[in-house]
């Protein structure tokens, strides 16, 4: 979707960006907040060039007086970015068909050592390690388009443990260490109190590894299909989990299950399965409508970690495997806590939805500058992601219907 560059002249786009923002604005308290809002997205979404705040202000020619406003607005104001975000994601998840929600994260390069978060630290989108902040995001990805539904700037171990790198950021004192699965998780619980559709959570290894995350979401009745590492261990569709007779008479009764055999490698299972169990599925259409098919095998499995080093029950997934025709060995496993009846092509089609993700990181950070921001606030920050989101909602209800009006 490309951004929508509205000039001097076109006052029908304009009118409906003002109805629009006016109608998510709504929810801030006061006047001048909305006010700094609206020339924001506009900014965002009418010029193009760097989306950086002088620079866009001098595009939309607005005084130094403006700019002083807006800075305020943004690094300092005390409004939560949670109300723009939420607005926004109930206006625009009923009119895409909400299918899963997708869990990622992206780099954003910085110089220097004094924006929040920043230091040396693997990307993936950068492909290396280099000096960046991490954003983690959530998003509603539809039938006919998507919306995130927030960002949570990671703050690695020693900025949270610098007094004055934080003072200087203005990160607030009671903020403490989270991972990146504890931040996902975070953003998709506050989601799930929101006017939207509950749909599947789909992650990377990098979130899918972690049991503690998948069990966290599982206790909030979250369904997900988490890809996972070759390493993670399982007990096969075989094990027996029994609880164990008490030792004599006197001895303390036995409370937790046991299996009857041991754990072993997701790629060592899938090696291992018959020839019977695989399955040629479709499992993702093309923009251009095309189908793509690929051999899937679906077994029920008991995830080691939970019962062994938790003591927690077993507990049944999906583990669901693609091993494509002609390759020497399975090229992904993922983890699903979707109902045992669910149709397999259901299931291999949510495995490979989550890389529609990186459409919306392109418009995002190629078009309305999601990582141009350049103050040193944390709270600036996740306004600023706020006011992005908005202008990816305003762009993708215009690509379903420009002609709609944006009631105000």
């Amino acid at each position: 979707m490309e951004a929508l560059m509205v000039e001097t002249s076109a006052s029908e786009p304009r009118e409906r960006l003002v109805a629009f923002v006016d109608e998510v604005v709504r929810r801030l308290p006061h006047v001048r907040q909305r006010e700094n809002a609206l020339l924001y997205v506009r900014g965002l979404i009418e010029q193009g060039g760097r989306k950086s705040l002088q620079p866009t202000l001098f595009r939309l020619q607005e005084t130094p007086a403006r700019y002083e406003s807006m800075q305020q607005f943004l690094a300092d104001s005390p409004w939560d970015p949670a109300l723009l975000v939420r607005a926004c994601v109930e206006r625009v998840a009923p009119e895409i068909g909400v299918v899963a929600w997708v869990i990622d994260d992206t780099g954003i390069a910085k110089d220097g050592r004094h924006s929040p978060g920043v230091k040396r630290q693997y990307s993936g989108t950068l492909g290396q390690i280099g000096n960046c902040q991490i954003a983690v995001s959530v998003h509603a990805v539809g039938e006919r388009g998507s919306v995130p539904l927030g960002f949570s700037l990671y703050l690695p171990q020693e900025w949270c443990d610098d007094r004055e790198r934080r003072r200087q950021a203005k990160i607030p004192d009671e903020l403490v260490f989270q991972s990146k699965p504890q931040l996902a998780a975070a953003l998709c619980e506050r989601a799930a109190g929101w006017r939207l559709p509950a749909a599947p959570i789909l992650a990377d290894c990098d979130y899918g590894d972690d049991s503690a995350f998948r069990g966290r979401l599982h206790a909030r009745e979250c369904e997900y299909v988490f890809a996972v590492s070759a390493r993670v261990s399982v007990y096969g569709p075989e094990t027996v989990f029994a609880v164990p007779e008490r030792n004599g008479k006197v001895g303390r009764r036995r409370s937790i299950a046991r299996p009857d055999r041991k754990h072993e490698s997701v790629r060592a299972l899938a090696e291992r399965l018959p020839a019977r169990a695989w399955k040629t599925l479709p499992c993702r259409t093309t923009p251009a409508g095309e189908e793509v098919s690929s051999r899937f095998a679906f077994v029920r499995v008991v995830a080691t970690h939970p019962v062994r080093n938790d003591k927690q029950p077993p507990r049944e997934e999906w583990l669901i495997i693609e091993w494509p025709a002609g390759a020497d060995g399975p090229s992904d496993y993922w983890l699903s806590n979707l109902p045992p009846r669910t149709p397999r092509e259901r299931l291999a089609r949510l495995a490979r939805l989550r890389w529609t993700i990186e459409l919306d990181y392109r418009q995002l950070k190629g078009e309305l500058g999601l990582d141009h921001y350049e103050g040193r606030s944390y709270a600036g920050f996740h306004h600023h992601c706020a006011l992005v989101t908005c202008a990816h909602a305003f762009l993708t209800l215009e690509r379903l219907d420009p002609k709609a009006p944006r009631p105000a």
